[in-house]
């Protein structure tokens, strides 16, 4: 099946148009998902994102690289001059290889460090794997996450909230305080967010707190870190067509009509964050800490 893509990101078009548009064919995957399976395809910049030397000579961390937005910031990343850590579970090695491959295509290095981000260990010590690997660590995009949908709240086990909050909400705290020990002035923090902090879905009782708990450690730590010289921001997504979506993240009968309630009547796709990732963690956004920039079809946040 054709990749999932635009024309490109850059000539003019219709953005209501611009990727497909519902009804998608109702598909279960199980956890994580891959994002190889996903009908349609996504698209995750591998033919549409250009670079424009934005990132050159950096080095970044994304967590949840191999599929989704995470994959979408890794590429952009690394056409931008980046070199790049991906973090993601062992058993979506098949994406990870596909993304590594793409960053080595770019001439930047790439490396991958599997792991389960529940272990404070493990989390503690990818942080400085990777800036040993590296060379040094000045861009950390927290990406991974968990979420599943119920739809009762006597469905929603106390095993499932202590999976998300710990992957959602811990993992980002164990991560940061990592990376805040060996960033230099100048690097960034972007964490990720969602509309579901601001306008949750009944489906999402334990995901959507752990949005607003992310939005608000975000703004929380920018203020704290502001003058040590790094800067943290936020990604807010809305509906975007990713593993997650499929492998419990939305009810089954949801995924047809998945992105139809947004003003745009589509899904987004994972490169359509790209850009926002790249600005952040780039030094265009110098005078940019706690702040949020919202991707979501035209769906409010505020």
């Amino acid at each position: 099946m054709a990749r999932t893509k635009g024309k490109n990101l850059y000539s003019l078009q219709d953005p209501t148009k611009q990727y497909p548009r519902p009804t998608f064919p109702r598909q279960v995957q199980k956890v994580p998902g891959l994002a190889g399976k996903l009908r349609p395809l996504a698209d995750h910049g591998e033919t549409s994102y250009i670079g424009n030397g934005r990132l050159l000579g950096r080095k970044a961390l994304v967590t949840g690289g191999d599929s989704g937005i995470g994959r979408a910031a890794a590429i952009a990343f690394a056409r931008e001059g980046a070199d790049v850590v991906i973090n993601y579970l062992p058993s979506e090695e098949a994406d990870a290889k596909q993304v590594i491959a793409l960053i080595e295509a770019e001439g930047r290095k790439a490396f991958a460090l599997p792991g389960d981000l529940r272990r404070e260990s493990f989390a503690r010590s990818l942080v400085k794997r990777a800036a040993k690997t590296l060379g040094g660590l000045d861009i950390l995009a927290a990406v991974a996450g968990h979420q599943h949908a119920v739809e009762r709240i006597a469905e929603l086990t106390t095993k499932q909230m202590i999976e998300t909050f710990t992957v959602n909400v811990f993992s980002l705290v164990w991560v940061c305080q990592e990376a805040l020990k060996l960033m230099p002035r100048g690097g960034s923090i972007i964490t990720t967010t969602s509309i579901q902090a601001t306008h949750p879905s009944p489906s999402l009782l334990d995901y959507a707190p752990t949005k607003a708990a992310i939005l608000n450690f975000t703004r929380a730590l920018a203020r704290q870190v502001a003058k040590d010289g790094i800067r943290v921001n936020a990604v807010a997504p809305g509906p975007i067509w990713t593993p997650l979506q499929v492998t419990g993240g939305q009810m089954p009968k949801k995924i047809p009509h998945f992105g139809a309630e947004t003003p745009m009547g589509r899904a987004g796709q994972p490169v359509e964050l790209a850009p926002l990732y790249v600005l952040l963690a780039s030094q265009e956004s110098s005078y940019v800490t706690g702040e949020v920039y919202s991707a979501t079809g035209g769906l409010e946040v505020g």
